[in-house]
C-alpha cells in the first residue's frame, strides 16, 4: 500500500516506518531481550501504531493466526528436528572419539598430521551431524590435548579445532540450509546440493592453510612420533611410500580432473589446459598426504585404492554423471562399498591384505560414510525428501548406535531433550519473525529495503558487496539462526528483483554467516572450544608433564586466519558461480521449440481453416 505524504512530525514517522521498525529492533536486541521475543514485540507495537495512525484496520491482525498455523504446517521443517536427532545420537554414540584416534593415526606421522585429522573428521561429522557445538566439543575434548602432548602452537590448534566444527553450518545436513531453503522459498534439496561441493573447498582450503603453516613454521604443526603410532604393525616396513603414494595421487587426479571440479573454472582456461592445470593441482595435494600416509599403511591398500579409482572411472562414463554432488556421492559410494567388502573378506579368512591401521580405518569409516550415502545420496538422486531423509537419518543413527553396544535410555533421553529444546528454540524464533514480517510488509516495509538495495551503484556486483558486508558485520552480534529469519526475507526479494539465482546467494550468505561463529570475541564456537579447552596449567596424563592453559588471547588470534579463509571462500562462489549452480545439470531440461514441434505433430490441423458450415435445411 502507498502512503500519503503529510506534513509534520505524524508524516515523517508514517513515511519512515520501516526503518523505525527495524532500528526499533536492534535496540530490543541490544538490551539483551531474547530473539524470538523482541520480533514479536515489535510487530505487535508497530502494528497497534500502525491502527492508530490509520495505515490499516484492526482486521489485518486477524492474519496472524494464519501466519502462525502455515508455519506449524510447514513439512519442510521437519527435517530439522530429524537431522538434531540423528546428529546428537551420533555424537553421544562415541563415533567422533573413534574417528578422531583413528584418522589422527593415518595422518600423524605428517607434519600438520593432526590437524589433517581434525579437518577431515570434522567434515565428517559435518556430514553426519549437522550440529556445530558437538563437532567442537567433542573436537576440543578429544584432539586439543593430544595436539598440546606434541608441540602443536596452540594457536593452530584452537583455530583448527573450531573451523573444522563451524563446516557442519555449510555441508548438508546443515540445518541453516533447511531454514535458509524455506526463507528463500526454495528446495531443501537443491539446496543441499549446490552447497555440497563450496563445503568440501572450504575443507580443503583449511588443509592447505595448515599445509603452508606445517611448511613454513615447522615447529607449529610437527609429526607424531613413533611411539605415538600405536596401531602400527611391529613388522611393518615402510615400503615404497613415495610411488604408492604417487600411483593414488595420479589416479585420484585423474578422477578430480575429469569429473566435476574443472567446470568451476571453465572460463578462465581452454578445455585441456584447465582440465591439466586440476590435474596438477589436486596429484601435488594428495600426493603429500598419501605418500605421507603410505608409511603407515601396507601395499595391498593401496591396490585397493586403484580398484576403487577403476570403479570411479567406470561409474563417471558409464552412468553419465560427471559433474556436480552427485558424482562425488557416487564416486564414495563405490569406494566405501568396496573398502568394507575387503575388509570383512581380510579379517574373516585372514588374508592379511591390510595392516591392523587400514582395516581400522575401514570400519570406524564405513558405518558413518554409508548413513551419509543413505541420507544425502537419496536426496540428490531424488528418491527422498530432506524430510525423509532425516527420518532415515534418524533410525540409521539409531542402528549404529545399536550396533556399536551404546543405545541406553540415557541417550536416548538426553538427545530427545535437547532435539526438542533446538527445535522450540528454532520455531519459537520463526513464529516471532512471521509477527514481525507481517507488520513489516503492512507498512511496505519489503519495498523499502528492496528499493534501497536495487538502486545500489554498481548493479548485481554492487548489491553483492554491500549484502555481504552487511551480513559479515551483523555476524558480530547475531548467530546464524536470527540472521536467517531477519536479515534473508529482507535480502531474498531484492536479490530475485536483480536476477540473481536464489540458490547460489543463498549458499554464499550461508558461507558467509557461518563466520558469526568465527568471530572475536562473540563466536560461538569459540565459546564452545573455551569451554573444553584448559583454563589453568595441569599435568599430561602420558608424558607426565606440566601443560600450560590455552588462553582465550590464543583462541581468538587462532580463529582469525580461518574467518580470513571464510572470506575467501565467499569470494570464490562469486568468482566461480558454477560450484554452486551445478545443481542445475540434474534437473530436467525442456526445449521448448521440441515441444511445440511434439504439439504441432500430434494435431497437424490446428493451423487450417475450419471446415464449411453444414445447412440441414429449415426445421419442419
Amino acid at each position: 500500500m502507498a502512503f500519503a505524504a503529510e506534513p509534520g512530525f505524524r508524516g515523517w514517522f508514517i513515511h519512515n516506518m520501516a526503518p523505525i521498525m527495524f532500528a526499533a529492533l536492534v535496540v530490543f536486541l541490544l538490551l539483551g531481550y531474547p530473539v524470538a521475543f523482541s520480533l514479536a514485540a515489535n510487530g505487535l507495537i508497530f502494528g497497534l501504531v500502525g491502527i492508530w495512525l490509520g495505515l490499516f484496520e484492526p482486521s489485518f491482525l486477524q492474519a496472524l493466526p494464519e501466519r502462525v498455523y502455515g508455519t506449524m504446517n510447514n513439512e519442510v521443517l521437519l527435517a530439522v528436528p530429524f537431522f538434531t536427532f540423528m546428529g546428537l545420537i551420533l555424537e553421544r554414540s562415541g563415533m567422533a572419539e573413534d574417528l578422531l584416534d583413528t584418522i589422527g593415526q593415518v595422518f600423524g606421522s605428517v607434519r600438520g598430521g593432526l590437524a589433517y585429522a581434525v579437518i577431515f573428521v570434522g567434515a565428517l561429522l559435518a556430514a553426519t551431524t549437522g550440529v556445530v557445538a558437538a563437532s567442537v566439543i567433542s573436537m576440543g575434548l578429544i584432539s586439543l590435548p593430544i595436539m598440546l602432548r606434541y608441540g602443536y602452537d596452540r594457536r593452530v590448534a584452537s583455530g583448527v579445532i573450531a573451523a573444522s566444527g563451524t563446516l557442519a553450518q555449510i555441508i548438508p545436513p546443515s540445518l541453516v540450509l533447511i531454514v535458509m531453503a524455506d526463507q528463500l522459498n526454495r528446495s531443501v534439496g537443491d539446496m543441499y546440493e549446490g552447497a555440497f561441493l563450496p563445503g568440501l573447498i572450504l575443507a580443503s582450503l583449511y588443509a592447505v592453510y595448515i599445509f603452508l603453516v606445517s611448511t613454513i613454521f615447522p615447529g607449529a604443526a610437527p609429526g607424531l612420533p613413533l611411539e605415538a603410532q600405536t596401531l602400527r604393525d611391529p613388522d611393518q616396513k615402510s615400503g615404497p611410500s613415495r610411488v604408492l603414494g604417487a600411483i593414488a595421487a595420479a589416479g585420484f587426479a585423474y578422477l578430480i580432473a575429469t569429473g566435476s571440479l574443472p567446470g568451476l573454472t571453465a572460463g578462465l582456461l581452454p578445455g585441456i589446459a584447465n582440465t591439466l592445470a586440476w590435474g596438477v593441482v589436486a596429484f601435488l595435494l594428495l600426493y603429500y598426504v598419501l605418500s605421507g600416509a603410505a608409511k603407515l599403511l601396507t601395499p595391498s591398500l593401496f591396490i585397493t585404492l586403484a580398484l576403487a579409482i577403476a570403479i570411479g572411472i567406470f561409474l563417471m562414463w558409464e552412468s553419465g554423471v560427471k559433474f556436480g554432488a552427485d558424482f562425488v556421492v557416487l564416486t564414495m559410494s563405490a569406494t566405501v562399498g568396496l573398502a568394507f567388502v575387503i575388509a570383512v573378506l581380510n579379517r574373516v579368512f585372514r588374508l592379511r591384505l591390510l595392516s591392523k591401521l587400514a582395516e581400522q580405518v575401514v570400519f570406524v569409516m564405513v558405518p558413518p560414510l554409508a548413513l551419509i550415502f543413505l541420507v544425502l545420496g537419496t536426496i540428490f538422486i531424488g528418491v527422498a525428501t530432506p524430510t525423509e531423509g532425516g527420518a532415515m537419518g534418524s533410525v540409521g543413527a539409531l542402528a549404529l548406535a545399536l550396533a556399536r553396544g551404546r543405545l541406553k535410555f540415557d541417550l536416548m533421553r538426553q538427545a530427545t531433550y535437547s532435539t526438542a529444546k533446538l527445535s522450540a528454540f528454532v520455531l519459537f524464533i520463526l513464529l516471532g519473525a512471521r509477527v514481525f514480517s507481517l507488520t513489516f510488509y503492512g507498512v511496505d516495509g519489503h519495498l523499502w529495503v528492496e528499493e534501497l538495495l536495487v538502486s545500489l551503484p554498481g548493479g548485481q556486483v554492487g548489491f553483492l558487496i554491500a549484502v555481504n558486508a552487511l551480513v559479515f558485520v551483523l555476524a558480530f552480534f547475531l548467530d546464524y539462526f536470527e540472521l536467517a529469519f531477519i536479515i534473508i526475507p529482507l535480502l531474498g526479494p531484492a536479490a530475485d528483483k536483480l536476477g540473481i539465482d536464489l540458490i547460489w546467494f543463498g549458499v554464499m550468505l550461508a558461507v558467509n554467516m557461518q563466520t558469526s561463529f568465527m568471530h572475536p570475541p562473540f563466536g560461538f564456537a569459540l565459546f564452545f572450544l573455551r569451554s573444553v579447552a584448559a583454563k589453568v596449567p595441569y599435568i599430561d596424563r602420558v608424558t607426565g608433564k606440566r601443560m600450560e592453559p590455552v588462553t582465550t588471547g590464543q583462541i581468538y588470534w587462532g580463529a582469525v586466519p580461518f574467518v580470513c579463509i571464510q572470506l575467501v571462500m565467499v569470494a570464490l562462489i562469486i568468482l566461480f558461480p558454477g560450484m554452486v549452480t551445478h545443481y542445475k545439470s540434474g534437473g530436467v531440461q525442456l526445449d521448448q521449440k521440441q515441444i511445440q514441434q511434439q504439439f504441432d505433430n500430434l494435431s497437424p490441423g490446428l493451423d487450417m481453416p475450419p471446415p464449411p458450415a453444414l445447412n440441414f435445411g429449415n426445421p419442419q
